[in-house]
């Protein structure tokens, strides 16, 4: 990982997030030390990033492989090296995920897969979470996110042939919910223990998703809600 890129980068996410986003982050138990797998929804594409203030260590991120084609910013990532994801070589992103965590970074990725409904609502998960944690015994850190749909704006653009449209929060506010950690166990090749804790996994996101919302309803009802402390992270 380029570290001058990562520590130059990082302050500008935090200012853009509590500046333009007013991000909000309420926190249930500290991180554990070690590798760890953050896994959250995901209503825009910048969230990864977000997510990434949170880790307290530098993160690597699960990212379609097309990301990578656009210019500089796939230059961007690749610098970073952040994962990418190709259709149909799914194995070869879960290697690299697990070598990641093996050498005691931090992982992030979206149980969805894709983007969030657009009008709103949770994808089923994917097991390659599930499957990452039972494998290495990393834990899984669980995170709600909620920001409200007039603050965001579509993009829509061109990857190669593929056409797309991104999602990028103009305004906030834009809180998340950290859960604490989740431990599994168990045999990473039974097949529908890894649907059962994969859906348990989704379940718990999607509660401190909700857990989001009402802390931002609280808010703009001006009553005090939990505030983020950069220096905590």
């Amino acid at each position: 990982m380029n570290k001058f890129l990562y520590q130059l980068s990082r302050p500008i996410i935090s200012l853009y997030a509590r500046g333009l986003l007013k991000l909000n982050v309420f926190q249930h138990a500290p991180l554990p030390e070690g590798p760890k797998i953050l896994v959250a929804n995901h209503p825009t594409t910048s969230d990864p990033f977000f997510v990434a203030l949170m880790a307290k260590q530098p993160a690597h991120i699960l990212i379609r492989a097309n990301i990578f084609q656009v210019p500089l910013f796939g230059a961007y990532l690749r610098q970073l090296e952040h994962i990418p994801v190709v259709p149909g070589q799914g194995h070869k992103a879960f290697e690299s995920a697990q070598q990641t965590l093996e050498a005691g970074c931090a992982l992030i990725l979206f149980p969805e897969g894709r983007l969030s409904p657009r009008r709103g609502g949770f994808r089923q998960p994917r097991t390659g979470a599930a499957r990452l944690a039972l494998s290495t015994g990393a834990p899984i850190i669980p995170i709600g996110i909620h920001l409200l749909r007039e603050g965001i704006q579509y993009i829509k653009g061109k990857i190669g042939d593929e056409l797309t449209v991104s999602r990028w929060p103009l305004c906030g506010p834009y809180t998340m919910t950290i859960g604490k950690a989740m431990y599994f166990e168990g045999d990473v090749e039974d097949h529908e223990l890894v649907r059962t804790l994969s859906t348990h996994m989704m379940d718990c996101i999607i509660q401190l998703a909700r857990q989001s919302q009402s802390t931002m309803q609280t808010a703009s009802g001006a009553l005090k809600a939990p505030t983020w402390n950069p220096s905590g992270f």
